[in-house]
């Protein structure tokens, strides 16, 4: 899907507002870049006569951002808080009278520990998302449809062995199988918050992962799941490339109080505000 420059101003601010740098995709660090849908090979045509996968292709969605948060407690449906910069850059663009059919998916990984993280990818798109399409499907379908097909493609760019080994260079998933997934929906988002605490597995690999994160580069692809032969071939819909990422760039976000989101050395301080202050200078 393909948008105007003009309409897609909303997601270039949204991309370079995020609390992890969005940075280049080759030589970057400490940030995240778009990796192209031809890197991960998905269910092709013949699929289901000769089970062959090939490159993805292009998005079915536009990069939309990054964040990585820091909290007290798990946080959960990011796209409804008032606070929110992607949502607020959407909502921005169409009180302007902007394109109205603009949407957005965001996937929220959950990462447990003494203190809770989550890797939010923002993916969006200001095209209609084609009716009766599998991606149309997953958006409007219900949990259990959704749990069945979510699915995540891995590849490991650069880590020690021991990561490599471990995930895999190449391995998918279908998260909302072997995750608790909770789905939030309103007119113009679709949120998929992962609870990797929900596998022990998970978290065993993921707390390996992070002993050594700032080593690691990683692809993430997710995909709706072909399960019919008039569903393929299969689509990546959003991709991001997590680059040696320092786990102290995290932005911290009070969820015991409604906040706004501060960024600081280490992730340690929210400032707390009364809702009339959530609104910016243009009335938002």
């Amino acid at each position: 899907m393909s948008s105007t420059p003009e309409e897609q101003d909303w997601m270039h601010e949204s991309i370079n507002g995020g609390s992890l740098r969005h940075v280049d995709m080759e030589t970057g660090s400490d940030g995240w870049a778009s990796p192209p849908g031809n890197l991960f090979n998905l269910r092709s045509l013949n699929y289901f006569t000769k089970k062959t996968k090939l490159p993805s292709g292009p998005w079915l969605l536009q990069p939309a951002g990054v964040d990585w948060f820091q909290s007290n407690s798990k946080l959960d449906h990011v796209l409804s808080r008032d606070d929110n910069r992607v949502m607020h850059a959407l909502r921005k663009k169409q009180c302007g009278g902007s394109n109205q059919k603009s949407f957005v998916l965001a996937v929220n990984l959950q990462v447990p520990g003494r203190d809770h993280h989550s890797a939010v990818f923002y993916f969006a798109t200001d095209d209609p998302i084609p009716t009766g399409s599998l991606l149309y499907r997953f958006i409007h379908g219900d949990d259990n449809f959704r749990n069945q097909r979510f699915k995540i493609v891995n590849r490991i760019v650069k880590g020690p062995w021991i990561v490599k080994a471990t995930v895999g260079n190449y391995s998918a998933c279908l998260l909302g199988k072997a995750l608790t997934c909770h789905y939030h929906t309103g007119p113009n988002y679709l949120e998929i918050d992962v609870d990797i605490s929900s596998s022990k597995i998970a978290t065993a690999i993921l707390h390996l992962a992070l002993g050594c994160v700032t080593a690691v580069t990683i692809d993430m692809a997710f995909v709706v799941e072909a399960q019919e032969e008039e569903d393929l071939p299969e689509r990546v819909f959003g991709a991001v490339r997590v680059c040696q990422m320092e786990m102290s760039s995290a932005t911290f976000v009070d969820t015991a109080a409604t906040s706004k989101l501060v960024s600081v050395p280490g992730g340690v301080h929210s400032n707390r505000v009364q809702a009339s202050d959530l609104h910016d200078e243009d009335g938002d």
